[in-house]
């Protein structure tokens, strides 16, 4: 069986756990393939709200088999603050619940070189959610990081004392306070401890093993396509490949195995930190929508900024990841609002144009609008034929802008309040 990838195309917070929970009854394997605890993917299960940050969002589907992959970089305390919220659930994770040996591991010192390095910044700083995502995979690439595999080794804490050593270094040239370290590291190697009683395996063997038994796997992916290292909005960007050719390479399953691509997006667009967004809202509609929405950052709690949904990104987002078949979230917040925009092209240095301007010239652009009719209600009936007009004006139009289909509509938080066209 084929493998299908499911990712944000905006700048993340898009709905993706929610979507997973969805779709997951349909797959014996979900796969997250990038990220790390920076993530916050928000399910809501009979009125209660859960937020993985690291584990997979199949997680609650005993029947489903859990893969952290190589491309993921792991914080173990966070790690184990996500198991022990599981277990208060009832759930048993360590039954179906797979890391790879490949997967980074995240230092204590990593999360202070992350604080000291955006402190460094000043007025230029980038966003960071200060997690030691970054420093982490600036280890990986410089091939000197500590991978999840590592803690099964004998000499595991000389290694750790080495990788320690090397960033004390940076951190006394940037006068970074090291006062709570100790309490950081006693926390890390009691969770590191908890760590070894999971399955550590090459998991590129157990999920190609897995396809060729002819199993469905869904390769979740973390943050949002325009925060993507090389094709994002550079340098106001996550540190991994957020695109569907990420899920390759962070899962080591090969292109051909590739099927499906489920590009998740809002009704409108929200962004956490610095960095360019071209439709963003400053105004009464704005704070509306963040309202209505509970846009609040489901990591950091800081609160979103917001926006009227940007077609230049998204069509963008889309040409990049190969999109199949596209799925719109957070419908309900636009309820009662009329009319709604959307931006269809931007005027750049006196021109007009379509492309999604990736670099800092984003910064710059003007937005060009198109008005919708809205829709008077957000109550979910079974069909789309039952949606209000304006709502299924709203999905026709933005499928004949996209060329693609609009297979599911989330017009609330529970996984009820879904319409499903496929």
């Amino acid at each position: 069986m084929p493998m299908d990838i499911l990712l944000g195309l905006q700048w993340g917070d898009e709905g993706k756990g929610k979507v997973v929970d969805v779709l997951a009854p349909t797959y014996n394997v979900v796969a997250r393939f990038q990220g790390g605890p920076n993530a916050g993917h928000t399910l809501v299960h009979d009125g209660v709200k859960h937020v993985l940050h690291q584990v997979p969002s199949g997680i609650f589907h005993a029947q489903i088999l859990n893969v952290i992959g190589n491309g993921v970089v792991l914080d173990p305390v966070v790690f184990c603050k996500e198991i022990d919220g599981l277990l208060a659930r009832g759930l048993q994770p360590v039954h179906n619940l797979v890391l790879s040996r490949k997967a980074q591991l995240i230092v204590p010192t990593h999360r202070l070189l992350d604080a000291a390095s955006e402190a460094q910044k000043g007025d230029a700083k980038i966003g960071s959610t200060l997690r030691g995502i970054g420093p982490a995979y600036q280890d990986k690439y410089a091939r000197a990081g500590l991978r999840v595999g590592d803690v099964l080794r004998a000499d595991f804490a000389d290694r750790y004392a080495q990788l320690k050593k090397a960033h004390l270094v940076v951190l006394d040239h940037l006068s970074h306070d090291l006062e709570a370290l100790p309490e950081l590291e006693a926390n890390w190697f009691a969770a590191v401890e908890r760590l070894r009683a999971f399955r550590i395996e090459d998991t590129e063997y157990l999920l190609n093993d897995a396809l060729a038994q002819g199993q469905k796997v869904l390769a979740e992916g973390a943050q949002g396509s325009l925060l993507d290292i090389d094709f994002g909005s550079y340098p106001y960007v996550t540190s991994s490949s957020t695109m569907a050719a990420g899920a390759c390479t962070g899962l080591g399953v090969a292109p051909r195995h590739v099927a499906e691509v489920f590009g998740i997006f809002k009704a409108y667009c929200t962004r956490v930190g610095a960095g360019p967004f071209p439709t963003e809202l400053h105004d009464a509609t704005g704070e509306q929508i963040r309202r209505q929405g509970h846009e609040f950052g489901s990591t950091t709690g800081r609160p979103r900024r917001t926006g009227w949904l940007d077609l230049p990104a998204l069509k963008y987002a889309c040409m990049l990841s190969g999109v199949t078949q596209l799925m719109m979230m957070k419908a309900d917040v636009l309820a009662g609002m009329e009319p709604i925009e959307v931006c269809t092209a931007y005027r750049l240095d006196g021109r007009t144009t379509t492309y999604y301007p990736a670099g800092p010239e984003a910064a710059e652009v003007t937005p060009i609008y198109t008005q919708r009719p809205g829709w008077p209600t957000s109550a979910t009936p079974g069909h789309f034929e039952q949606l209000p007009n304006g709502l299924r004006q709203y999905v026709s139009y933005l499928e004949a802008e996209t060329g693609l289909p609009i297979t599911l509509i989330s017009n609330g938080p529970d996984r009820v309040d879904t319409v499903l066209r496929f």
